[in-house]
């Protein structure tokens, strides 16, 4: 099938970059460009996309702000939004998890990671990676009260406490059964879980949780 993408960016140069890169894939097309939030969240509701890429510092309406419209607590059937960004600030982070991005790409990631998070966020995963999701993570620095996450810790199991710290620090479904010696059939079925009990919508809300309960370190 046909992922069909909306690129959102002020900047003609990106989305015309973005369009090429996209476009040479055989299983991508790109379906609408947008130069301000107001015309992405128009187009992201007209044309149903099956992911949306959104800067962030756009006219009009930012992209975060188009980000909670589409995909924000309350939304009824969100759309699949990667934030692209040359922005890391911690609270464009914090805010962009709470509204339900399915991952962050920093612009200068290159084209791999670009059409990675496409698929990523089409598949119901979300691009965490070491080198990009990690950095804004480790940002937050927003602790949760122990209580609160020693309550919601002892809902997990030891195996999805594992899973879930992994996560946090980057590993695809692949690395997280290698290293706990496991299916990616099963990893994906702890990742529902997990999901389910932290009231988690993705991968990146999973790693959130993490990092702001300090279940892994910097």
């Amino acid at each position: 099938m046909t992922i069909r993408v909306l690129v959102a960016d002020d900047q003609a140069m990106v989305r015309t970059g973005f369009g090429m890169i996209l476009g040479a894939q055989p299983d991508i097309e790109v379906v609408a460009e947008a130069a301000d939030g107001v015309e992405a969240v128009e187009a992201a509701r007209r044309l149903r996309p099956d992911v949306a890429l959104f800067d962030i510092r756009m006219p009009r309406l930012d992209g975060l702000e188009a980000l909670r419209l589409l995909a924000g607590p309350g939304v009824a059937d969100p759309i699949k939004v990667v934030v692209v960004t040359t922005f890391d600030l911690d609270e464009y982070v914090h805010t962009a998890l709470r509204n339900g991005a399915c991952g962050f790409l920093l612009k200068d990631s290159g084209p791999a990671l670009l059409v990675e998070a496409v698929r990523a966020a089409y598949s119901g995963d979300a691009l965490i990676s070491p080198s990009i999701t990690l950095r804004l993570l480790q940002h937050l620095n927003r602790p949760a009260p122990a209580a609160e996450t020693a309550a919601t810790a002892s809902t997990l199991s030891a195996r999805e406490l594992d899973v879930v710290k992994l996560v946090a620090r980057g590993r695809t479904n692949a690395e997280i059964a290698t290293e706990l010696f496991i299916s990616v059939g099963t990893v994906k079925t702890h990742l529902g879980s997990i999901q389910t009990k932290l009231s988690a919508r993705n991968r990146v809300e999973i790693a959130a949780w993490a990092w702001e309960s300090r279940l892994v370190g910097d």
